[in-house]
């Protein structure tokens, strides 16, 4: 019996030394159980995202007004809604618009949010966690409840703007409209959409300040560094990767931000403060041109395709140079 148990043994026993344990077989379901786990998420993203997008690239094809909508009637218009919209001066002046309008934005926002992330790296426990409540509450609030707090703060006749401006001297400011020109519209959303902004970038950043070794700091401050070459030494290589991913995130956030814009004053005074989803929806909503806005939404994508190849293109070469 015991011969038996350990020729046994010796069969079942695997190999060791230079040859290692035999090589793992994965059988079939094995190998397919990480594409298992992600059909659902591709499932969604192609009934929620996908369908709808190539009903939208066909209907782009079509002249479809209140008339054929009633009717029930398909009218193949071909390139003719991108050969109108591209030869409109309309359609270039807005994505001027929408581009400097989103450079504007993106630039406060990482300017002032790194500068409130550094913030919190240098408070104490107590104010750190008073800061970050306050950036978390705004950062919660509902879109469109924030769009009503400021416009009840820039309300030309009961506004708290236009009454702590009063209060300090600028007596003209007391019944000042701020959504009556170009300019002060844009002002307006401005400091509404970095203020949603701001507490992402903040927050992100101060996260990624607790990555970076106190040595390096350390080591900084003893060769005489102050606090602008500590920053471009230091923090800033270190958290490159990080900035760029951020900004690439925020100009496609600014970019098709439509609630705010729409809301102030629905890109008005006279169509002025349209960016291209505002275009998009009073062309193929507001009058009735489902075709054309449909059209118009898709080169909406192109041109932030456009701008976001560029920050792509750096995030990739980063990479390869870490590597």
């Amino acid at each position: 019996m015991a011969v038996q148990l350990d020729g046994a043994a010796g069969r079942t026993a695997p190999r060791t030394g230079k040859e290692g344990p035999p090589p793992v077989r994965r059988g079939r379901a094995a190998r397919g159980a990480p594409y298992l786990l992600l059909l659902p998420a591709l499932l969604a993203t192609a009934v929620f995202l996908g369908w709808p997008m190539v009903r939208n690239l066909v209907l782009s094809f079509q002249n479809l007004n209140m008339k054929e909508l009633i009717q029930h009637l398909t009218d193949w218009r071909g390139i003719g809604n991108y050969q109108e919209i591209l030869g409109s001066s309309q359609f270039w002046r807005v994505t001027l618009r929408t581009v400097v309008f989103t450079g504007a934005n993106v630039v406060l926002i990482m300017v002032l949010g790194t500068l409130i992330g550094l913030l919190l790296a240098r408070l104490g426990k107590k104010m750190r966690l008073v800061l970050s409540v306050a950036l978390v509450l705004a950062w919660a609030m509902p879109v469109i409840a924030a769009t009503t707090v400021f416009q009840w703060l820039f309300d030309s006749r009961y506004g708290v703007v236009n009454w702590v401006l009063d209060r300090l001297g600028w007596h003209s400011m007391a019944g000042y409209d701020w959504v009556g020109t170009q300019l002060s519209t844009f002002f307006v959303i401005t400091v509404l959409i970095v203020w949603q902004s701001l507490p992402f970038v903040a927050l992100n950043l101060y996260a990624a300040t607790t990555t970076i070794p106190r040595e390096l700091y350390e080591a900084a401050r003893m060769d005489g560094a102050g606090t602008w070459k500590v920053f471009t030494s230091v923090t800033f290589p270190f958290l490159k990767p990080f900035f760029l991913a951020t900004t690439f995130l925020e100009v496609i956030w600014v970019f098709k931000a439509f609630p705010q814009i729409f809301a102030i004053n629905q890109g008005g005074p006279n169509r002025l403060t349209e960016t291209l989803p505002i275009y998009a929806f009073t062309e193929g909503v507001g009058n009735l041109h489902f075709g054309m806005g449909a059209a118009i939404s898709l080169l909406t994508i192109a041109v932030l395709v456009v701008m976001t190849a560029y920050y792509l293109r750096l995030t990739l070469r980063q990479e390869e140079d870490a590597l």
